[in-house]
């Protein structure tokens, strides 16, 4: 009997030892082998971060999608869900790249035309506007009387968008083209779609516009055109213009910094959306290629 508790005491003796060691060791750290095999392993498992795929250019081609930078017109959830609607509509009409000096027809529904439908063609002259407030104004000359429309970029009552000559112009606005004679702004209604090479640079159209004598609807004098030929005025003129020039604003940063959105910004804008806008255009890029291609027949 005294031997069966003897070796009872030392069994229960060894299991507390055994019991203590076990908890012990939890605490201790792991070996230098086992702890760099944990981190070849974390670092085989950590994904590479994606590289941004938004071309530089998206500024340019999706003016529309980057806010207002005056700070008391900001709200971003406004500006999230606008750019959301703009996505949907632009699933529905093909809206093709475009700058101010292109040539363009667009097809609107009207309940008093014959077809229900009318069709404008002429040159972009100005394009403002940002979100779903984003317009553009196309002039041309029908019936030797000047014409312009101003069309709203996602307006609902737009069928289609075509660009029959894709061009820029020296000037960020064609405003003085009401003031140049009628040849500069006329353009054939049934004018056939010229076709860029694929990957092609935007060709920039170097003309310089010869305006009308005065009076003027603006005094141009005083603007910084660029595509604007010799006004033919007196000194006196371009006198007055140098006294009311502001050299110094182009160094101002402050001022650009303002009327600008900062890249940071525009990149995450652009981001969040050009994964989408890419989609939309391969699926059309499908489907004009499913129109173009007819399916051969046997003859029988």
């Amino acid at each position: 009997m005294l031997l069966r508790n003897l070796n009872f005491h030392r069994f229960q003796c060894g299991f507390t030892q055994v019991f203590q060691v076990s908890r012990s060791s939890s605490h201790v750290p792991l070996p230098d082998v086992q702890q760099s095999s944990d981190e070849s392993v974390s670092e085989k498992q950590v994904k590479p971060e994606r590289k941004s795929v938004v071309p530089s250019n998206s500024r340019f081609i999706y003016p529309e999608f980057l806010p207002d930078p005056k700070i008391e017109w900001r709200n971003s959830l406004r500006e999230k869900l606008e750019r959301m609607d703009m996505i949907q509509r632009r699933k529905h009409i093909d809206i093709p790249e475009f700058y101010v000096g292109s040539i363009m027809a667009v097809s609107s529904s009207n309940p008093h035309a014959p077809n229900k439908a009318t069709r404008f063609v002429g040159i972009c002259i100005q394009r403002l506007g940002c979100g779903l407030r984003a317009n553009f104004t196309l002039r041309n000359v029908i019936k030797h009387i000047g014409t312009e429309m101003k069309y709203q970029l996602y307006d609902p009552t737009i069928q289609k968008i075509e660009v029959l000559r894709l061009e820029k112009r020296l000037d960020d606005e064609l405003l003085y083209l009401r003031d140049a004679p009628n040849e500069y702004s006329t353009f054939d209604e049934n004018m056939e779609v010229e076709y860029l090479p694929e990957g092609a640079p935007v060709p920039v159209n170097p003309l310089m516009v010869k305006l009308k004598p005065r009076p003027w609807r603006a005094r141009w004098e005083r603007k910084d055109m660029k595509g604007l030929a010799d006004l033919g005025l007196e000194e006196r003129f371009y006198e007055r213009a140098k006294e009311l020039a502001t050299p110094w604003e182009k160094y101002d940063l402050m001022k650009q910094y303002r009327k600008t959105i900062p890249e940071e910004e525009q990149k995450e804008i652009f981001a969040e959306v050009y994964s989408e806008l890419h989609e939309v255009e391969v699926m059309r890029k499908k489907l004009k290629r499913k129109k173009v291609f007819i399916k051969p027949t046997k003859n029988v």
